[in-house]
């Protein structure tokens, strides 16, 4: 009997957690998006979560981080969701742009949100959430790589295929900025510029015998 009641404990208290990490991220999105995130303080998103301002600094010491332990999940998922799809069966460019498309449909879903978080990523190296984002950041530019990475087969090398992976992760940063600017951002016509540049970065990378 002992037994069972304290697994019943223990899950009513992580129960508890999972509720209030649940209200705790929607309290920050709705004032980051209302109020704007440079006037919101943590104090005032414990308030609207109805939890206490130490139980928000367990999963989040700034503000920054409170933006991150919202976009986190999302932004794994979405990078998990392209390591599945990209095909060595399709071409180069093909794969570089479904893999854009995928993010360019995230941030449409929520542009205010990711204005906010492609703003605050940059310098982002510290902090509860920083850890997390920055490991999903390195998988990323990893599989922009390994889409370049057939191309060795044909006279290329790794080395080439490392740099242009990471040329093309550039341009998705830059043209991602680019895209938001928009009040109502254009997926079709972004992904037209992007495919102009990848094409540009896809000549200058294949070996000449490709």
């Amino acid at each position: 009997m002992k037994r069972v009641a304290m697994k019943t404990t223990l899950s009513r208290r992580e129960s508890n957690k999972i509720d209030k990490l649940r209200r705790i991220r929607a309290a920050a999105e709705k004032l980051f998006i209302t109020k704007g995130f440079d006037d919101t303080t943590t104090r005032e998103i414990a308030l609207e979560a109805g939890v206490g301002l130490g139980t928000v600094f367990v999963y989040a010491k700034t503000k920054r981080d409170l933006l991150f332990l919202i976009v986190n999940d999302d932004l794994d998922a979405t990078v998990i969701t392209a390591a599945t799809t990209v095909s060595p069966r399709r071409s180069i460019l093909a794969n570089l742009l479904m893999i854009s498309r995928l993010h360019y449909d995230l941030m449409t879903g929520q542009p205010d949100l990711w204005r906010l978080a492609l703003r605050e990523m940059y310098f982002y190296a510290n902090g509860t959430q920083a850890e997390r984002f920055l490991q999903t950041r390195e998988r990323l530019i990893r599989l922009f790589a390994d889409v370049f990475a057939h191309s060795a087969k044909a006279g290329g090398s790794k080395q080439a295929s490392e740099v242009a992976g990471w040329m093309a992760f550039a341009l998705f940063q830059v043209e991602s900025r680019r895209f938001l600017m928009h009040e109502k951002p254009d997926i079709d016509g972004a992904m037209a510029e992007l495919g102009r540049q990848f094409r540009v970065l896809i000549r200058g990378a294949l070996p000449k015998s490709g």
